[in-house]
């Protein structure tokens, strides 16, 4: 026994030797953006340092942050990608000081502060309420305007919203009718809307596949993901509420200390400079910059977006989530 564990620390020994010399030469991007929006990352930097190893990995948000809070600047990312906000929040400390690197020209609202630039703003994720038309006609239900036409019996069962525990587009929701109405109002609220939702999905995209599959007629879903349906031939519908729409931030960061790698710089400088534009005009296009191409056929514009003051902050959002019973 004693021959066999010794073989196998020594066997365990040389796969994390083995390991360690493989990507000890290649630079780590964790992203948390869908899974084809890495791909084409990962096709851009091969095409753009065809001789260097860079490894795009696809990391849920709340993984991602779990890594970095645990193992510092330890972790075997060089940098991040398209991380929820208040996540980045809570990971500032490893993060690099991104003074130095180009400044992008934001809307209002979207910039940091000049003392605390840890992060870039990569995207809004945003959302609306999603009609199935051929479902409401089935059940002979008018379009749902406002949050309160939600909560009418007609709807029951009808309705699918992300839950906030698992999904940030659910959270966004949440947090929105915490800031329009206080927070007794919009749990209260949530009590009703409960009795007609027929599923809080796991993911932000459940409601999106519940609406294809014709087992619901209204969804609280992403913008953008609704655009891709319609665009190939759904028939679906956006409306926004009246209290606008409700939106998350995603940021890109660089762990701190990666800074002083020259080749880290550059494909830092790439994906913030060029793919970020990329991504923006063909993936996620909601604005973010004060000049920002949309090439997404029939994409909504002059959107009017919800108060979502302190959606970043995470305290705030563990506090809110610890008041969610669904």
């Amino acid at each position: 026994m004693r021959k066999i564990l010794i073989a196998v620390i020594i066997l365990t020994a040389i796969l994390v030797i083995d390991v360690t010399t493989q990507h000890k030469d290649t630079i780590i991007v964790y992203s948390s953006m869908e899974q084809y929006r890495g791909e084409e990352l990962q096709k851009q930097l091969n095409e753009h340092f065809p001789d260097d190893k860079i490894m795009v990995m696809y990391v849920p948000t709340a993984k991602a942050a779990a890594k970095i809070k645990v193992e510092k600047q330890g972790t075997d990312a060089d940098m991040v990608v398209g991380l929820e906000t208040s996540y980045l929040e809570k990971v500032k400390d490893s993060l690099s000081d991104l003074h130095g690197f180009k400044e992008l020209p934001y809307v209002d609202g979207l910039t940091l502060a000049d003392n605390d630039y840890r992060y870039v703003t990569w995207e809004r994720q945003a959302g609306t309420f999603i009609i199935n038309e051929t479902v409401l006609k089935k059940y002979n239900l008018p379009e749902p305007t406002s949050y309160e036409d939600l909560l009418k019996p007609e709807y029951k069962g009808l309705i699918a919203m992300p839950d906030p525990k698992t999904s940030g587009t659910g959270y966004f929701f949440y947090k929105n009718l915490v800031n329009e109405w206080g927070e007794d109002a919009a749990l209260d609220y949530i009590d009703k809307l409960a009795m007609n939702i027929k599923s809080f999905t796991e993911s932000g995209s459940g409601p999106v596949k519940l609406l294809i599959q014709g087992e619901v007629a209204v969804g609280l879903g992403l913008t953008f993901q609704a655009m891709e349906q319609i665009n190939s031939g759904s028939p679906f519908k956006i409306i926004y509420p009246k209290e606008g729409s409700p939106y998350s931030l995603t940021g890109t960061a660089l762990i701190k200390g990666r800074e002083d790698d020259e080749k880290i710089r550059e494909v830092f400088d790439f994906i913030i400079e060029d793919f970020f534009l990329y991504d923006k005009q063909y993936f996620s296009p909601e604005q973010v910059l004060t000049q920002q191409e949309n090439k997404i056929e029939n994409y909504p514009s002059n959107i009017h977006y919800a108060d979502m003051q302190g959606i970043s902050d995470i305290d705030e959002k563990e506090r809110l989530l610890e008041l969610w019973k669904y």
